[in-house]
């Protein structure tokens, strides 16, 4: 006999006809009959889980089934809006119990947990809306990044930027040939999710009541529980758990330029910023460089782009390019054979010199919302459609972001990187920080 839930998800894999027929940036208010909901388990309450739990709130056919947080204080703002939702502390438990009762989930807890949330939830046939970076390392991505295609799933990772019109007109703008062949990228991020203090141990004490600390650990070492210095939002900064600024922002700047230039892997990265102070935490004011093998919209056979964060700025001769414009928070800067453009981050291109570009325009767009876009190709059980950052695109992407991380730990080396077999040509050394090591009973399955 036909269990009620096969024979849901039989009719999100067969009731696409309808959609399939709309544009590919719909704002999904139509994307499917009003009674059609998508069932959807949050990994994660508060911070930017719960930016991502509002935005997808606002699509018609999109239903908050259940939330999943380590730390119970966030459940107070989710009940006030959901009522009905339930609501679990384990990740585990709360996937065993929703995965016949939910078609989705987001992802978006610390880093070091992405994987090990993703790869279950995967394993059980849900589609994934997974936050950037991808996952915490390496092997990770490109685990996750395979199962998900083999799985055949719906994936979005989360960089909504790359749905904005500001980036979707600078890889436009690059496509039509309005600089010309791109020569170098300059990518930049004025933050600081580093730490070059000791771990101050003198301040470790117990964890609130409301937070499991074993379970926010998760597939990390035991440690003791320092306030404030790991959760909330901390954890960014430190080496086990987050990614830095350039795996917090790199995701975002790099999206443009990597699907500008149709890039693929790098040959190689090479870290100019200080390294990593100490084991526990990522260090500031980064800079990497990149060389990757040239294309249709590169001027030469290979093409560098450059990273920045914290203080670390480009030469003063690549500063000059912007005249009188000052130079941007965050962002990244084209430098073509017939001019430059400057993408600051959330805003739109400018052409410069502006002389020369006098009356040009970016392309027109459609608008695209990013979450949307998810919704509704789960709803169209990803027939013939994928949403623009799907795992695909979205893994190689985080790779290129993790090795730059990596490669920090080994500053002023330039670090011959092999793609096909995931490893550093002329680094055995840098090659184990591929992988992690997990903590025992917590192993990834397929890691």
């Amino acid at each position: 006999m036909t269990s009620p839930d096969s024979t849901r998800r039989r009719f999100l894999k067969t009731s696409a006809a309808t959609l399939l027929g709309a544009p590919f940036v719909t704002s999904g208010a139509k994307a499917a009959p009003a009674s059609q909901k998508l069932r959807h388990l949050a990994f994660g309450a508060g911070s930017m889980s719960w930016v991502d739990i509002i935005a997808f709130s606002t699509h018609p056919n999109w239903e908050l089934a259940a939330v999943c947080d380590v730390d119970t204080r966030t459940f107070a703002q989710v009940k006030e809006k959901f009522p009905n939702v339930r609501t679990y502390v384990d990740w585990r438990e709360a996937l065993e119990k929703e995965a016949g009762q939910v078609d989705s989930v987001h992802i978006s807890t610390p880093d070091h947990m992405h994987a090990a949330i993703g790869m279950a939830a995967i394993s059980k046939g849900l589609h994934v809306y997974g936050q950037k970076p991808l996952t915490q390392n390496l092997a990770e991505c490109r685990t996750l990044t395979r199962f998900a295609h083999e799985k055949g799933i719906v994936t979005q990772m989360g960089i909504q930027i790359s749905s904005s019109f500001g980036e979707r007109f600078t890889v436009e703008m690059i496509h039509r040939g309005d600089i010309g062949k791109v020569k170098e990228v300059h990518s930049f991020s004025n933050k600081k999710w580093g730490d070059m203090d000791p771990v101050p141990i003198a301040r470790a004490a117990s964890p609130p009541t409301e937070l499991d600390w074993d379970k926010w650990l998760g597939v990390s070492a035991e440690r003791p529980f320092i306030p404030d210095y790991y959760h909330p939002s901390n954890w960014r900064k430190r080496r086990d758990f987050g990614t830095g600024t350039l795996g917090d922002m790199g995701c975002h700047m790099f999206s443009g330029w990597y699907r500008a230039l149709s890039l693929t892997m790098p040959l190689s990265v090479t870290s100019l910023g200080p390294p990593p102070p100490n084991a526990e935490n990522w260090a500031n004011d980064g800079k990497v460089e990149y060389i990757y093998p040239g294309t249709i919209h590169t001027a030469d056979k290979t093409v560098k782009v450059t990273w920045y964060d914290g203080d670390q700025l480009p030469p003063k001769e690549v500063l000059a390019l912007l005249g009188d414009i000052p130079w941007p928070d965050q962002g990244s800067l084209y430098i073509g054979t017939d001019g430059v453009l400057l993408h600051q981050h959330g805003s739109t291109p400018k052409l410069l010199p502006r002389e020369k570009f006098q009356g040009i325009r970016p392309p027109k767009l459609e608008a695209r919302n990013h979450w949307y876009e998810f919704v509704d190709c789960c709803l169209a059980g990803g027939s013939n459609r994928k949403p623009s950052a799907n795992f695909d695109y979205a893994g190689p992407l985080t790779e290129a972001v993790l090795l730059g991380c990596l490669a920090s730990i080994f500053p002023k080396q330039t670090l011959e990187w092999n793609a096909e077999k995931m490893l550093f040509t002329n680094s055995a050394e840098a090659t184990k920080f591929v992988k992690r090591r997990y903590r025992p009973g917590w192993e990834i399955p397929g890691l």
